[in-house]
């Protein structure tokens, strides 16, 4: 298997949505940036806070019904040590969704007050809500504002153009297309993306991706990993042996006897995007990645 992952991925709407979003900042009172509570590192696009500069800023953590508890709390004290308001949602249950717009008013209190002062109460705020694709930006507006007023679909790049969304009288959303960077210098973050759905399939190596997802969650959480797939590996055992295991386990053999690691591939990525396995955070916010034995 070829170990390598070149993930070139910048298309021509992108390097336009870059120098929109830099264009409409001034119409914007705060930035609302979504990201993965999975992968909430990786899934971020690393231009945006050069692109934000001093606005406001608010950190939506969302499939948290995904990830790790425990790491989410993590990652909330994070996010806030970096003076950014979080939140946790998970818009498919729509959990947490009514916590938005009374953590915007209380980010935003002190020109809510200046504009009391100044007779304008009443006059909307406008946030721009940022995010790569596929990490739920679409559905997240769309549950806010109540209606399907932003186009989503699960697959990457699909939201395009620019539009406001109206929550209510006193709340205007700018909906921005999904912006990826020119490229992964960290191979790692591009597998992330991967191993995620936020990166396609079929440009990638499917089972050589698997091999490295199943090394990490044996690394991270191997009682979970243990339980689902029957595994008992030995302590040196690499992502291909633990991916051979498993095949093993489930009777994916091919003509003699070999297992059929490509089906087993396919089923430990698909079972692990629907938390079939379990709800895990696969990576720690910056300061801990060394002490991280996965990283």
């Amino acid at each position: 298997m070829d170990d390598r992952m070149n993930i070139q991925w910048y298309p021509g709407h992108m390097t336009k949505t870059r120098r929109n979003m830099e264009a409409d900042l001034k119409l914007v009172d705060a930035v609302c940036e979504i990201v993965d509570a999975r992968i909430p590192f990786s899934s971020r696009n690393p231009d945006i806070d050069a692109i934000c500069g001093q606005k406001p800023r608010m950190m939506i953590l969302n499939r948290i019904d995904l990830a790790d508890p425990a790491a989410t709390d993590v990652w909330q004290n994070y996010w806030q040590a970096q003076g950014m308001t979080v939140v946790r949602t998970d818009c498919k249950s729509r959990r947490g969704i009514d916590r938005f717009v009374p953590a915007v008013r209380s980010m935003l209190a002190e020109k809510l007050q200046r504009y009391a002062d100044k007779g304008q109460t009443g006059r909307a705020l406008k946030l721009m809500i940022v995010g790569i694709p596929n990490v739920g930006k679409s559905t997240f507006i769309n549950q806010i504002a109540g209606r399907k007023g932003a186009k989503a679909e699960n697959r990457p790049g699909v939201t395009r153009g620019k539009q406001w969304v109206t929550v209510d009288s006193g709340l205007l959303l700018l909906d921005t297309p999904g912006i990826l960077w020119p490229k992964f210098d960290d191979e790692e973050v591009g597998r992330r993306l991967a191993y995620t759905g936020a990166v396609k399939d079929d440009v990638l190596d499917v089972e050589t991706l698997a091999c490295h997802l199943a090394a990490m969650l044996w690394a991270r959480y191997p009682e979970a990993m243990r339980a689902r797939y029957k595994l008992d590996p030995p302590e040196d055992a690499s992502g291909y042996d633990l991916l051979t295991e498993a095949g093993r386990r489930r009777g994916f053999l091919l003509a003699r006897g070999e297992i059929d690691t490509e089906r087993m591939a396919r089923v430990l990525l698909e079972e692990y995007r629907s938390c079939k396995i379990g709800r895990f955070t696969l990576e720690d916010p910056p300061e801990r990645t060394e002490a991280c034995a996965t990283n």
